[in-house]
């Protein structure tokens, strides 16, 4: 799987470089044990896939689990192999952690951001993005907060991640207007499923302002990789229930284009979807996530898959 080839892209004026694709990391602590986790991450840095989102809140959802494990499994992986150089780390603040422990205030944030270097084992993070937009606090209160990070050398670049165009916009200004550091990259909900919200007003302002992309959901909870065709599908998995939306007649025509690409290029379905995104001009890095290797190994060839002006032409056709 080695390919120290793999093309990569800026993302946005941050100063940093991307793989085409960015590991998800909500699995590591989760769906992937540590020992899978280990596994995994030797393998995304052994095939150039270096990049890995995570968030303070990964993966409280699970019962037992307080928020961390993911940076936990991330931090203790980077020690034990000391490539801390080797690695864009990319995590996230302002998800509930329960005990008044939310939102972008600089009180939290400032102590958000020490936990997240204790669990990651590193004294700067990357990437820091503010997870959701926090409405109480002030735009100006916030960036200033993510500001003395950067000054202090904790942080190299801030990211915004599920903000609408209005308030990205209005956080950009401020930025321009103060003199503070503004967000460089967006992580939006995009895939060939879930198209409007990005296209219709954040990709217009993401092109003209010179911001990063790294969309989360690239495979819609996997219904694009062609898994979950019929009502009987859903079963199988936990998941299923969630793609339920997705099974009408625009869904049915994406999967037959998907099944059409598949067909002409030799790849799966899930490659296409990913490897569509990657095409799309604005976007940096579209986030995938895999918990087996043979998954990894997808997304490594969706990473080098060069789909023709045909077939993209076909995708954005079958999901207009």
């Amino acid at each position: 799987m080695v390919n120290a080839t793999l093309p990569r892209r800026p993302l946005g004026r941050s100063g940093l470089d991307l793989p085409t694709i960015m590991f998800g990391g909500n699995v590591f602590g989760w769906t992937a044990d540590e020992a899978t986790s280990f596994a995994l991450l030797d393998a995304l840095l052994d095939a150039g896939l270096n990049a890995i989102d995570t968030a303070d809140v990964y993966s409280r959802w699970v019962p037992g689990h307080a928020g961390g494990e993911s940076e936990t499994v991330i931090g203790k992986w980077i020690a034990s192999r000391g490539v801390r150089d080797r690695v864009v780390i990319a995590t996230k603040v302002g998800m509930d952690l329960g005990d008044g422990r939310s939102g972008l205030s600089r009180a939290w944030i400032v102590r958000a951001v020490e936990d997240s270097l204790r669990r990651l084992q590193t004294d700067y993070i990357d990437l820091y993005q503010a997870h959701t937009d926090d409405a109480s606090t002030p735009l100006e209160e916030t960036l200033a907060a993510f500001g003395s990070l950067i000054q202090a050398g904790k942080v190299r670049a801030i990211g915004a991640s599920n903000f609408t165009a209005p308030r990205l916009a209005e956080a950009l200004a401020i930025s321009a207007r103060e003199g503070l550091p503004r967000y460089e990259s967006l992580q939006p909900h995009y895939n060939l499923v879930e198209r409007a919200i990005y296209e219709d007003a954040l990709e217009p302002l993401c092109v003209a302002e010179g911001i990063g992309v790294i969309n989360y959901f690239a495979l819609a909870a996997g219904f694009l990789t062609g898994k979950y065709r019929s009502e009987a599908d859903l079963a199988k998995s936990p998941r299923g229930q969630g793609v339920a939306k997705y099974l009408d007649a625009r869904g049915r025509r994406i999967l037959a284009a998907l099944d059409a690409a598949a067909t002409a290029t030799g790849a799966t379905p899930g490659e296409i979807a990913i490897a569509w995104l990657i095409a799309r001009p604005s976007v940096t890095a579209p986030i995938a996530s895999a918990t087996t290797l043979a998954q990894l190994h997808d997304l490594v060839a969706a990473a080098q898959l060069h789909l023709d002006a045909s077939t993209i032409a076909a995708l954005d056709r079958a999901s207009a």
